[in-house]
């Protein structure tokens, strides 16, 4: 039986599929996998499962493995061991790239990483790029809400790369109005985590990094999260991507996908 990948809670995980790519359910549940050969799989509950990746990838992706079989409430039904650790660690950096276990000193830079993904969370990945910076820059958005997807593109004209990351926040902010919905930012600038969550002084972009504290103080459940950068990380990628394509073609542009996500690409 083939495998999509599928987000779990935040988290990038190999999941049981149908030769069309769907979902296989199996008494209830979905067989996963956080590492593809660690000798372990987990079951997790359909609706807490998001395809990543449509395609379909074949059965020898991942190798033999046993059951985990302690549940863990609200999460995969695997033990606190290997899978339950990755499920707990920070959300969308070590385990989004299929790691598992306690979490890398490096990857719990991010403010709450280690948090859990609250229940019906929107997940977004942001991205700036910029070419000389300063110099022509773009920003690149991921919104996983339920079953849509949404891809932003979007030009800034010239700036530095740090006003393209923290625009991308932004930008991650707006894609979700309503302030009581909770929201989990994935970044890979450890400098808007800094401004913006640990106290740093901004000495330039003030003005910018003021209105996004604002912003994040009205939206109480909003976080970021840090997640490392050019690390296989499959969306973060692709808002890497995203950013790069706005700088690549000084266009913008903002596309909404019902349903099943189309297959991520890295250019």
């Amino acid at each position: 039986m083939p495998w999509v990948r599928a987000l779990l809670r935040g988290q990038t995980v190999y999941a049981r599929a149908d030769a069309g790519g769907s979902l296989a359910v199996d008494e209830g549940g979905v067989e996963i996998r956080y590492k593809p050969h660690d000798g372990r799989r987990y079951k997790a509950r359909p609706e807490n499962l998001t395809i990543a990746d449509p395609k379909v990838l074949p059965d020898d992706t991942c190798g033999p493995a046993e059951p985990v079989v302690k549940a863990r409430a609200g999460e995969a039904e695997g033990a606190g061991g290997a899978g339950a650790r990755a499920a707990a660690g920070p959300a969308g950096a070590r385990a989004a790239a299929g790691g598992a276990g306690a979490p890398r000193k490096g990857a719990a830079r991010g403010t709450a990483a280690a948090a859990p993904v609250p229940e019906g969370a929107v997940i977004v990945y942001a991205d700036g790029a910029c070419s000389g910076n300063p110099g022509p820059a773009g920003l690149g958005v991921v919104v996983i809400d339920g079953g849509q997807r949404i891809e932003r593109s979007e030009y800034l004209g010239t700036g530095t790369n740090n006003i393209a990351e923290l625009t991308a926040i932004l930008r991650a902010l707006e894609e979700v109005p309503e302030p009581e919905r909770p929201i989990v930012i994935h970044t890979d600038s450890q400098y808007s985590i800094g401004v913006l969550q640990k106290g740093w002084k901004a000495k330039a972009n003030a003005e910018l990094v003021a209105s996004l504290r604002g912003a994040l103080a009205s939206r109480p459940r909003a976080r970021l999260v840090y997640v490392p950068g050019h690390a296989g990380v499959l969306l973060n990628e692709r808002a890497d991507a995203l950013a790069r394509e706005a700088v690549r073609e000084r266009a913008t542009r903002r596309t909404v996908y019902p349903g099943s996500p189309p297959e991520p690409r890295s250019a």
